[in-house]
């Protein structure tokens, strides 16, 4: 069996990748995948204001399925971002909040979710020219 000693030596990282300890980048890359994600952005911009029933969340957030709206709490709950408060009431009343840690996320979620509607248009623009082209070639 031969030993690659290139294995042990540290890669030379650069761009955000740089800013953490190479042990903590799995669960790193894992939480900027959940808040980076079109529909946790949404979820957690949408919240914005305090709590929504999930109902509402639903109907604020179109395209989003109710399995997906489901799947996307529950993974946002998990990281501790959001919160689920369920009320003894008839009928059952279910509301999503931010945390203060979920919180702390908004002015990154605002800008992106801004950022793209100001930048929409030229986008599609882009995309279109793109797709032009590369049916040409």
């Amino acid at each position: 069996m031969t030993h690659d000693s290139r294995a042990e030596q540290p890669l030379d990282r650069t761009g955000p990748c740089a800013r953490w300890p190479a042990e903590q980048g799995e669960t790193i890359r894992q939480i900027v995948e959940r808040a980076g994600d079109k529909w946790g952005v949404l979820v957690i911009g949408t919240l914005e204001n305090g709590p929504v029933r999930y109902t509402d969340l639903q109907r604020s957030i179109p395209g989003i399925s109710q399995r997906m709206l489901t799947h996307t709490l529950r993974q946002l709950r998990r990281d501790g971002l959001v919160t689920r408060t369920a009320y003894p009431e008839v009928p059952p009343r279910v509301e999503y909040a931010l945390t203060g840690l979920g919180a702390t996320l908004l002015d990154a979620v605002t800008a992106l979710i801004d950022w793209a509607g100001t930048h929409h248009d030229e986008i599609v623009r882009n995309r279109a020219r793109f797709d032009r082209d590369a049916a040409g070639s």
